[in-house]
């Protein structure tokens, strides 16, 4: 039975006003809290990055909201859960047509990195890939060194004329069967 609950539970978007996205999170954990709802509201997430900006010659790190305005629930969707929530302080409502809750697809959950995959990752040092995600889809490179711990590759991209090196996660890449362009290296 547990099984089947689990893959009831989905990834779903929640708008909120711009600046109230660590407020709602709190909300939503002490009505998580307050209503015994462990079970049915699994995981809240509000995607960051680390962002470093030098100002005066000094550079400062912080954490910056991947996407402003939207929390990311996995849940196990109802008419009482969308009532709760939607009445939640600092949310307008789901992401989806008309209001109406629209769980995201497996390759969106993996695009923007909301649960963790462990990746089978059969590639070694040398071997040719393609970017099959981020901002260099479609581009050819060379496996340089490989961090198993982390789940990232530094590969090396022939960008501009110039091979230069680019730390990508295991996600973002797939091996070449049949490689027909290989970047040369070093």
């Amino acid at each position: 039975m547990d099984i089947n609950q689990e893959q009831e539970a989905k990834w779903y978007i929640l708008h909120t006003y711009s600046g109230y996205e660590n407020m709602v999170k709190t909300s939503l954990e002490q009505l998580i809290e307050n209503n015994n709802l462990q079970d049915t509201i699994l995981d809240i997430k509000i995607p960051t990055e680390t962002v470093i900006e030098e100002r005066n010659g000094k550079k400062k790190a912080y954490e910056a909201k991947v996407m402003p305005c939207y929390v990311f629930v996995k849940l196990k969707y109802s008419s009482q859960i969308w009532f709760m929530l939607t009445n939640t302080r600092g949310i307008t409502g789901f992401v989806g047509p008309n209001g109406k809750a629209c769980p995201l697809s497996a390759d969106e959950i993996k695009r923007l990195r909301l649960e963790e995959y462990v990746v089978n990752f059969d590639m070694e040092v040398g071997d040719s890939i393609t970017v099959v995600n981020g901002p260099f889809e479609g581009l050819i490179g060379v496996i340089k060194s490989i961090d198993r711990a982390h789940q990232k590759a530094t590969v090396v991209l022939n960008m501009f004329g110039r091979e230069t090196p680019v730390d990508m996660d295991f996600v973002q890449i797939e091996k070449l069967n049949n490689p027909t362009t290989v970047v040369s290296e070093e």
